[in-house]
């Protein structure tokens, strides 16, 4: 392996919005990059393709291709994925080879992973990111964690991410990400569940008033217009993500009656959207609203028929 990063063969498993971005940020410094992903068999392949060409990104036909083919892979998949990514990858990897995993899961998740891709000669480390990609891109505040962070962390930076090491332990970094989560996603989903029931009751102004007092620091309007945008595009991962939330609860030995609801409710929010009722996926105006009345008003108009 080259030991200057920008000469590496960089392979992305999962090539939806992190992976694209990540592929974007690395081919305008000329590095190599290929990609996998599931859906390019599928009816979602021929906008993956044409990005690729666009970008210069070649594609792999299986996760052994990608694999056996480069010297540094990173998974960004969705939460429920990651060890069967790490499952997949396993067989064909270099030795010696590095395996980022990006994904939100727990940390037993993470440590079922590092022990696949260990196990294999390649070089496991976890990586936890810390806020939503797309304001970021590639600088995404990231946490590392496990045996080779130390030494991956510099090479990263060189790459152009924002990476730092939380630990030496693996586990430590996903243990961050996923406390957090608890909180942001949680804060989403009552948002969405807040605001649209005070939208049905004819008090949203007097609710918001209240909580910008309790809350000066938040502009409310803006946040809530956010957290609808979020929720009702990337809903369905938000909801297996907060799944692994909860099962990080549970292995601390706590009920994890928030995560659970919090699952749900972005996964209520998912099914609206796969349902055409916020408007065609993949549109420009998919999700883009700047007033979170008018996806409520949907919601509350849709409760209404069924």
């Amino acid at each position: 392996m080259y030991p200057d990063p920008k000469r590496w063969q960089i392979g992305l498993v999962g090539y939806g919005e992190v992976g694209r971005i990540l592929a974007e940020d690395l081919r305008k410094q000329d590095v190599k990059v290929a990609a996998y992903d599931i859906k390019l068999g599928g009816e979602q392949q021929t906008a993956l393709r044409e990005h690729a060409a666009k970008f210069g990104v070649a594609l792999a036909s299986s996760h052994a291709e990608l694999a056996g083919s480069v010297d540094f892979i990173i998974s960004a998949v969705t939460a429920s994925q990651a060890v069967p990514v790490a499952e997949a990858c396993a067989p064909a990897i270099r030795q010696g080879s590095w395996f980022l995993d990006f994904n939100s899961a727990s940390p037993g998740a993470k440590q079922r992973a590092a022990e696949l891709i260990d196990g294999a000669s390649g070089r496991y480390v976890e990586g936890a990111v810390m806020t939503s990609v797309p304001p970021y891109r590639i600088k995404v505040p990231l946490l590392l964690g496990g045996g080779g962070a130390r030494e991956l962390a510099p090479l990263l930076v060189t790459l152009g991410f924002d990476a730092k090491v939380a630990s030496d332990r693996l586990g430590v970094a996903s243990a961050v990400k996923m406390c957090r989560s608890i909180m942001i996603k949680g804060m989403e989903a009552m948002v969405i569940e807040c605001f649209t029931t005070a939208r049905a009751y004819g008090v949203e102004d007097a609710v918001l008033a209240s909580l910008a007092e309790t809350f000066p620091g938040i502009n409310w309007e803006k946040q809530g217009a956010y957290f609808f945008q979020r929720v009702i595009e990337h809903g369905r991962r938000r909801a297996e993500e907060v799944r692994e939330v909860a099962e990080t609860v549970r292995e601390a030995g706590l009920t994890p009656w928030s995560a659970q609801g919090t699952a749900e409710r972005q996964a209520w929010v998912a099914d609206l959207a796969d349902g055409g009722l916020f408007g065609e996926r993949g549109t420009k105006e998919f999700a883009r609203s700047a007033d979170w009345r008018t996806e409520a008003d949907r919601i509350l108009a849709n409760l209404k028929r069924s």
